[in-house]
């Protein structure tokens, strides 16, 4: 089985699947790389999703 790698909010350091609580951390990710990108990813998220409501609230697509 393929290994997860998740990021733990607490330590602010990427760890494997032996790790903090999952409360504690983001993921899991498929390689550790990505999981190092963990906050970078949910802000790209996040911003995607608010362009996405402004859209929604205001009936424009773009």
């Amino acid at each position: 089985m393929a290994e997860k790698w998740w990021y733990c909010l607490t330590h602010k350091t990427v760890e494997p699947n032996d790790g903090c609580p999952n409360k504690n951390r983001l993921g899991p990710y498929p390689d550790e790389a990505t999981a190092g990108r963990a906050l970078e990813l949910v802000r790209e998220r996040n911003e995607q999703w608010d362009a996405e409501d402004r859209e929604w609230e205001t009936g424009s697509s773009g």
